[in-house]
């Protein structure tokens, strides 16, 4: 097997807050280690089936060379339980993938909803007021 990808780690809360760039920096990194978890646990969906099935083979095996029944039973347990394994992690692969999706959608939106505000505020010569600041 080969080595997993380097988890890069969580986006720091305090790197821009709030800010148009900060968010759309999140995002990026949002999507870059989802799209990273994705390779990495379908490759861990495929390792999983292969060993379900090795397991399985194995118990076949033990049956053959006429061990006591209780070994037969346990190695089906885990040939079973690797395969519930895989099944499980394939739902997780589904869900990764629906959060990336998610995540390049809602930069879109936010890109299309703030990118002309930014730009007006970021191009003003003097600070403007936070919003929500003429709010009472």
């Amino acid at each position: 097997m080969s080595s997993p990808t380097p988890y890069l780690g969580p986006v720091p809360a305090e790197d821009g807050g709030n800010r148009y760039q900060a968010v759309q920096d999140k995002l990026t990194a949002l999507s870059q280690a989802l799209d990273s978890a994705d390779s990495e646990l379908t490759r861990l969906q495929l390792d999983m089936r292969l060993h379900a099935k090795e397991s399985e083979i194995l118990a076949a095996h033990i049956g053959n060379a006429d061990l006591d029944p209780v070994f037969v039973e346990m190695q089906n347990a885990v040939s079973l339980a690797l395969g519930g394994a895989e099944v499980a992690v394939g739902n997780l692969v589904a869900a990764a993938r629906d959060v990336a999706a998610r995540a390049a959608d809602t930069k879109t939106t936010h890109a299309r909803l703030y990118e002309g505000l930014d730009r007006v505020r970021s191009g003003r010569r003097y600070r403007t007021p936070k919003p929500g600041f003429f709010d009472d």
